[in-house]
This record gives structure tokens, sequence and C-alpha cells, in this order.
């Protein structure tokens, strides 16, 4: 696999935020904790503890859901004080969803294995944070392969990790691709989140990846002051809303509510919001008094699910972890939390962005170098770059501002002798000008259509280019499925896992 890096500025893809914050600008400082480099892992290693118990819990949650697959990932060094995890987070998608997912997992895996090296003395372990309980189900009943993309149908709703898989059988009939790993997870499992786990773990779990299902009744109840403190007093509405990060001039990311917790039953996922004397479960009939809340989360606190704003904190009280990978819209929502794990008194963990990459085949590549094309002009808007080619390409010049220079400096002087004799006449000389203006913008036009002709063929395939790298306008890693290179290069993880550095900021151009 042959690299190239540019910068990420240089893709024109990502927010000024984001931007600052890896960048280590200071104004964003009070907003997260350690910055994601070794030296900040040294310092959160000496803060960040997970209580025993908490540990033999998650322990026990784990081994429960990976029960009868086979080569399981150590699961109880968890249970060791000196054993940390790093975590990614992402829905349910199809198939392992856009190829960015995969990007996410192997950051993690990569991190982990540095953080060994680095500091001997201490385990890590690369975790998946499955979003089992979210319930968009829009967002993750589709994937695209060989530019085609494949739907699932279904009547079912809620959370999406408890979903009946067994229908995504009539997709394999669509698929023209023999896919064996995926047929097995989605007709042998019962649900959606238990076949994530059996296909990500025939994936990833000879990297020691493990799969978490945090829609658990015994992880929830380690949450229960938080719940029962969210609903009664809504401290976290007020925290993120003067996290003070617009004060900077960046658009709130994410939304604060009075109450930031769903109701979670089979085929239901829907808003809490205060009610007299209780909750109302939204767009429902269900009402919740004060008391009955307690009984609730006394007996069955795993129908509370959290939302975006304290799903993170929920995350870092359950597991001994040290970091969150992740991609610049979710650090840039992360940035509005720190109050919120300051007031509960959880350590903040370092803020790391995913590694980011296109994967170019070499018959791309030969037609990105025989366009004579850089890397960073890939990344130019169409319009923009079709102009550029042009301009570069052209026999002869299509620059005529030179000689509408001299035209108006004409214009000018005619203008002032004109003034001279009769000033009256200044205002029918101006509008000449504009006409001489507004002729030459014609004329520039036509000329850049005829020269655009003589290129037919180049900026045809210029075109092509740009909708293969960038479907539906947008970045590759956000559409494409990994199946996509697998296929035809069934090593194509494990060179990922050989290529991608956590610690490297740039994104990556590979050669596959």
């Amino acid at each position: 696999m042959q690299v190239s890096c540019i910068p990420l500025a240089a893709t024109r893809q990502f927010s000024s935020l984001f931007l600052n914050f890896i960048s280590g600008d200071e104004t964003l400082k009070p907003f997260y904790g350690e910055f994601p480099n070794l030296d900040g892992f040294r310092r959160q290693l000496e803060i960040k503890q997970l209580d025993p118990e908490r540990r033999r819990t998650l322990v026990s949650v784990l081994e429960k859901q990976y029960a009868g697959l086979e080569n399981q990932p150590d699961i109880r060094s968890l249970l060791d004080e000196k054993t940390f995890t790093v975590t990614t987070g992402h829905q349910l998608n199809l198939f392992t969803g856009p190829l960015y997912v995969i990007f996410k997992l192997v950051s993690t895996i990569n991190l982990a294995k540095r953080l060994s090296r680095e500091f001997p003395e201490h385990r890590f372990v690369p975790v998946y944070w499955m979003a089992t309980e979210d319930h968009d189900f829009d967002e993750i009943n589709h994937f695209r392969l060989s530019g085609k993309t494949y739907t699932w149908n279904t009547s079912q709703t809620g959370a999406v990790g408890r979903m009946d898989p067994s229908g995504l059988k009539a997709l394999f009939e669509e698929i023209p691709e023999r896919l064996p790993l995926f047929e097995k997870a989605y007709s042998e499992q019962k649900t959606l989140a238990d076949a994530v786990r059996f296909y990500m773990h025939e994936l990833f779990g000879a990297e020691g990846l493990i799969c978490l299902d945090a829609d658990d009744r015994d992880l929830k109840a380690s949450f229960r002051s938080v719940i029962e403190d969210d609903i009664r007093h809504h401290t976290a509405q007020r925290l993120v809303a003067e996290c003070g990060l617009d004060a900077l001039g960046y658009k709130q990311q994410v939304t604060p509510r009075d109450i930031n917790f769903f109701y979670l039953k089979d085929g239901l996922r829907e808003r809490l919001i205060p009610a007299d004397g209780g909750v109302q479960v939204n767009d429902t009939k269900i009402h919740f008094s004060d008391a009955e809340v307690r009984d609730l989360l006394e007996q069955t606190p795993e129908v509370f699910s959290p939302n975006v704003i304290l799903r993170p904190l929920y995350q870092e009280m359950i597991l001994p972890n040290l970091a969150y990978l992740g991609g610049p819209g979710e650090l840039a929502y992360w940035l509005q939390l720190k109050p919120v794990f300051d007031h509960y008194g959880v350590p903040y963990p370092v803020l790391m962005p995913r590694n980011f990459a296109m994967v170019l085949s070499a018959a791309t590549r030969r037609r990105i170098s025989n366009l004579d094309l850089s890397a960073e002009e890939l990344f130019q808007d169409e319009t923009h770059l079709r102009r550029k080619y042009v301009e570069k390409h052209a026999e002869y010049s299509l620059d005529i501002h030179p000689e509408l220079g001299q035209i108006l400096k004409s214009l000018e002087g005619i203008r002032e002798k004109a003034a001279r004799i009769n000033p009256t006449l200044d205002g029918h000389i101006k509008a000449e000008e504009q006409k001489v203006k507004n002729w030459a913008e014609r004329l520039e036009r036509r000329l850049f259509a005829s020269e655009s002709q003589n290129q037919e063929t180049a900026i045809r395939q210029l075109s092509e280019l740009k909708a293969y790298l960038f479907p539906g306008g947008g970045l590759q890693e956000r559409t494409d499925n990994f199946l996509n290179f697998s296929l035809a290069d069934p090593a194509f993880i494990p060179k990922l896992l050989e290529t991608f550095d956590p610690f490297r900021y740039e994104f990556y151009l590979l050669e596959v």
C-alpha cells in the first residue's frame, strides 16, 4: 500500500473548531482535559481510575455478551487496575456501514498498541462502544457497495440494537457478491447488536477489540445517581448551556434538554419531558409520578437511555477509559461537555481524532497523474477545479485582464479630457466603461467555454474522477463500504493496521 498525506486543512472538509482543536489553540484549552499526545496520556494515567466493583460489573456483562463466541478477547484483564481502555463508538450500520467506521476501529486498535509500547507497565484494550440504543433507523438501514445503495426495509421500531436482523436475508438476494461472514451474522444472531458483535469480532477480535453493548441493567444501575439528578434538577442542561464555547464564535454543536434521557422499551425509545408531579414520555400517554420514577430507577434502570449529552458521561463511568476517538462532529460536541464531567467528578478523557483517508486504486492514481492533478487539487470545488484545469492546459492564455486594463486606462484618459471640455459627459463615459467591462466578462466566458470544448475529454474525465472519489459531493469514507476494497484485497484491513498512525493528524491517500 503506497501512502501519502496532506494537511487536514488542505482538504477543506473540516470545521475551524476541529482544526483549531488539533492545532492546540490556547483558547480551547478550558474545554477539554489533556491534549492528545503522549505527554497527555502520561498525565491521564495518573488521574483515571475505576472502582473495582465497577470493573467486576463490566467484566460480568462482557462475559455474558461474548458467551458462545470463539477466541474471545481477554475480557478478564479489565479486572486489573493497571488495565485501561481506549474507545470509539458508532451506530450499528449494516455491513459495518461507511468506510470511516473501519477507520475509527483501526485508529483505536493502533492507539492501544502504541500506548502499550510507550507504557509497558500498563495494558490497553481497544473498545468499540456499539450505539445499540440509537433509534434513528433511517441513518443505518443502508450501505453502498460497487456504486449501488442497498436498503433494509423493516417495520421494526425502537432501539436498533434490539431489532431482529433475520429480515436482512432478502438483501443477500440483491447483492451479487457472496458475503458469508455477514450472512452468518445476520441469520444466526437474534439481535442486530449480537450480529454486529459477531462480525466485528471476526474482523478485529484477533487485535484485542472488545465490543460493548451498554444497553444493560447492571451497567445502568451504576448510573442511577446521574439519572435521578438529571430528572430532578436538570443539571446537565444548565452546565452545557453555560459552557461558553459559543462565546468564542463557534456554533453550538448539541442542544441540551431539561431531561437528557429517553424512555426505552422494546419498540420504543422516546424522550422524557418534565410533567406535573413526574415525567411524561413524549408523544405518548405514558406518565410516571416522582414515586414511580424512583421505583423505575430501583427496579428497572435499563429503561432510562442517555442522549448525546449524557452518553459520554455514562461511558466514562463504566469503563476504565483514557481516550475517546471520533470524527470532527463528535469531538466538537464533546467540547461542550467538560463542565458535566467536572460536576460529577469524572475524569474527562483524552479527545483524539480518528484517522482520515481516501482509498485510490492504481488505475485511479494513474488517471490523477494523467490529468496532472495534485493531491490538494482533488479536494477543490469541482467548478473551481475545472476552471483552473482549463486555464492551466489552454494553448493560449484565457486571461484578458491585461488587455482590458489597457482599454480602461485609455477610457480613463478620454474621460479626463472630456471632463475639461464638457463635464456633463462624465456620466456617459462611465456608462461606456461599464459596457466595456460587461463585454469583457461575456467574452471571457465565451473563451472559457470554447477552450472547455477543446478539452472536452479531459474535463469529462475530471468530472468522472470527482464523482467517483466524492460520491454525492462528500468524502469517499463517508459513503463507500470497506467491502468495495476488501473483496478485491482480503488484506485490506491488515494493511490499514500497518499504515495508520493514531498520532498523525493528516489526511491519508492510500493506493491499493
